[in-house]
């Protein structure tokens, strides 16, 4: 499960606020109990454990069934979540200008991709999974997720710095998981990330997540099929590059080369990586945000444009 600071996790966020609740989690993840068994663990009475469990239920952290018992059925307690992973707010860079742009999931310029693969609209999968040939149908441009297990997606957007902006850092945002058959929360995978052909670092995604429905993924979408993935920021200034924060590489936004007209931008899944566990990325009509791969790039004008300006002007 991923929550953001918001009015809307406070629910989840106050059911961790207990010694008693992060005890009674610690507990479940040995095996399934009653109330009566966390009760004589905790040394306390079944009505307050009862508490304790009505609030981690409404925050969805566990769930319960009822199983046959010697005096009727009795409830049993279970986690209902392996991980969670909470996204801070975005960096803000005030003392900076900035261009941003969305670059729509389907739009990739370049793609080498082996099975499982596999591409979906918002209304239907496009053509067969794992026929690599259909990442080339026409409606490919209206893709919203995308998923393959080694390879790579490219894709290129207008480069709009002017003469005096100098870049000073360059911010990916988009959301991902790994790719397996159906969902595994535990999939590990590599992702090696690129810009203008620069290799900026790698970072390894967890896993493909079913555990609960992604909040704007198609009610036509398999339960089993992956759901949702993580909101990443990949970040590139004048020191490293870190992705929410974490060093992935010393690469630095001066060792990216912008004398071009065009930024091209690449995820990869290298056949030779140490977790070799597929790529799933997820458009604005699946998973937990409403987005494509958002682009900031971040600049500083030179103090000079006025002389450069006159510089430039024809003589008379």
């Amino acid at each position: 499960m991923e929550i953001n600071l918001s009015k809307e996790s406070l629910t989840i966020l106050e059911a961790l606020s207990s010694d008693t609740r992060i005890n009674i989690i610690h507990s479940l993840s040995e095996k399934d109990k009653n109330i009566k068994d966390l009760s004589n663990e905790l040394f306390m009475s079944s009505a307050i454990v009862s508490r304790h469990i009505k609030k981690l239920e409404e925050a969805k952290l566990i769930k319960s069934y009822r199983i046959p018992g010697k005096f009727g059925s009795q409830k049993m307690c279970a986690l209902a979540i392996e991980k969670l992973y909470i996204t801070f707010p975005s960096v803000i860079y005030p003392k900076f200008s900035k261009h941003t742009q969305t670059i729509q999931l389907g739009h990739y310029t370049n793609y080498k991709v082996t099975p499982t693969c596999g591409l979906s609209t918002r209304n239907k999968v496009i053509g067969i999974p794992d026929d690599t040939m259909y990442f080339m149908d026409p409606e490919r441009v209206k893709a919203e997720i995308i998923w393959f297990t080694s390879g790579f997606v490219e894709y290129k957007i207008p480069n709009l710095l002017k003469y005096n902006e100098k870049p000073e850092v360059l911010e990916l945002s988009f959301e991902i998981s790994s790719e397996f058959p159906g969902s595994n929360d535990n999939w590990p995978s590599d992702i090696t990330f690129y810009v203008n052909d620069m290799e900026v670092g790698t970072w390894t995604v967890p896993g493909n997540y079913s555990d609960v429905r992604g909040k704007l993924t198609p009610n036509w979408w398999p339960d089993t099929n992956s759901q949702y993935g993580l909101l990443k920021n990949l970040r590139i200034n004048s020191t490293q590059t870190n992705m929410d924060g974490e060093l992935i590489s010393n690469t630095t936004i001066n060792d990216i080369d912008f004398s071009e007209n065009l930024i091209t931008f690449r995820f990869e899944v290298k056949d030779s990586a140490k977790n070799v566990g597929g790529l799933t990325i997820y458009g604005k009509s699946f998973g937990n945000y409403p987005q494509d791969i958002d682009c900031t790039l971040y600049y500083s004008q030179s103090l000079n444009d006025s002389n450069h300006e006159k510089e430039k002007s024809p003589k008379k």
